[in-house]
């Protein structure tokens, strides 16, 4: 297969997934809609309207100029070379986490070995019959399971800080990427609308800040007035109504006032002044800067914790859950390892 018929092929399986969303597509539409309002009965996390946001995040970014753009930066993915086989070991902690994994690899013109996590199984299984559909020599390139990986020449792994010390263990002696627990954070500087605000509130409760690419953190010009930003969250205020968010509100409030900690509490989300990045289910935290050049010097220590910035110079607001098919994770290039491997 040719890497012309992969990108088509691809380009292919993102118009059938924004056409079945649109419902366009009666066939597809209705086994779609079937799979996103089912995923909350296996993974309670995955309500229908994070699924949603998940397909057509990947199917919005599926578009044949986009996938050209991205493989012809590696002149080498146009030529054939013997295809290696990757396990790819998938995370489970917002929808369809393990998509860029699962292309990267069938755009290279390798094959996949994909183990999914037991909690988002059902997603992958059906872009993967989907994409069989679209061209059958995909067929033959992946295989998709729940058991221990075997029969792979190199691993990419997704998952914990605790889970990627047994993934060393295990994968260690392969080639590999191995990732670890990342958070992502937003720089305001004091002067953003109150639209640009409204968009960063995506950013924190998209999948109920699950992902390593929700903002976990963000830091405030001293002085900065933290209703400011709350005012403009209303937008997200239902994640209170879900059963297993508004547990860990009610933990997390209950360990602050036992332990006498200060937090902002806005009835949906606390807020706590905090140093760490990573915050817990409904905690968001922030911190108070006094220069540009000192919050640029604080986060370039943390970069190794932090999966992407937010802010005006950095990553648009209400777009850090849509990266493009260019923006790697830990911004290790997995295409790049692929071809080296090959």
């Amino acid at each position: 297969m040719t890497l012309k018929e992969r990108i088509e092929s691809f380009s292919e399986l993102g118009k059938t997934l924004r056409n079945s969303l649109a419902e366009k597509n009666n066939k597809n539409s209705a086994l779609l809609s079937e799979l996103i309002n089912n995923q909350h009965l296996k993974n309670e996390w995955f309500t229908p309207d994070n699924v949603k946001m998940a397909i057509g995040s990947i199917a919005e970014e599926l578009t044949s100029d986009n996938l050209t753009r991205w493989c012809y930066a590696y002149p080498q993915l146009i030529h054939q070379a013997k295809p290696i086989n990757v396990g790819v070991v998938m995370a489970g902690n917002i929808p369809l986490v393990g998509f860029h994994d699962f292309i990267s690899v069938l755009i290279s013109g390798n094959n996949i070995i994909a183990k999914t996590s037991s909690k988002d199984s059902d997603l992958i299984n059906y872009i993967a019959e989907l994409l069989s559909r679209i061209n059958n020599g995909f067929k033959k390139h992946m295989k998709i399971t729940d058991k221990t990986l075997s029969g792979f020449d190199a691993v990419i792994a997704t998952g914990s800080d605790n889970s990627s010390r047994y993934f060393e263990y295990y994968f260690g002696k392969h080639p590999h990427i191995i990732r670890k627990n990342r958070n992502s954070i937003s720089i305001l500087e004091g002067n953003e609308t109150d639209a640009e605000l409204n968009s960063l509130g995506l950013d924190i409760f998209s999948y109920f800040g699950l992902g390593c690419r929700n903002v976990s953190k963000i830091y405030l010009p001293a002085g900065y007035d933290i209703n400011r930003m709350t005012r403009n969250w209303d937008d997200y205020t239902a994640n209170i109504y879900h059963k297993k968010y508004a547990n860990n509100y009610d933990f997390n409030k209950a360990v602050y006032l036992v332990n006498k900690e200060k937090f902002h509490d806005t009835g949906y989300l606390l807020m706590k002044e905090e140093k760490g990045l990573s915050s817990p289910v409904s905690v968001l935290h922030y911190e108070f800067y006094n220069s540009q050049t000192a919050v640029k010097q604080q986060t370039d220590l943390l970069k190794e914790k932090i999966q992407c910035i937010v802010g005006q110079r950095e990553i648009p607001f209400g777009k850090a859950q849509s990266p493009h098919l260019w923006d790697y994770a830990d911004g290790i290039d997995t295409i790049e390892f692929l071809l080296k491997k090959n």
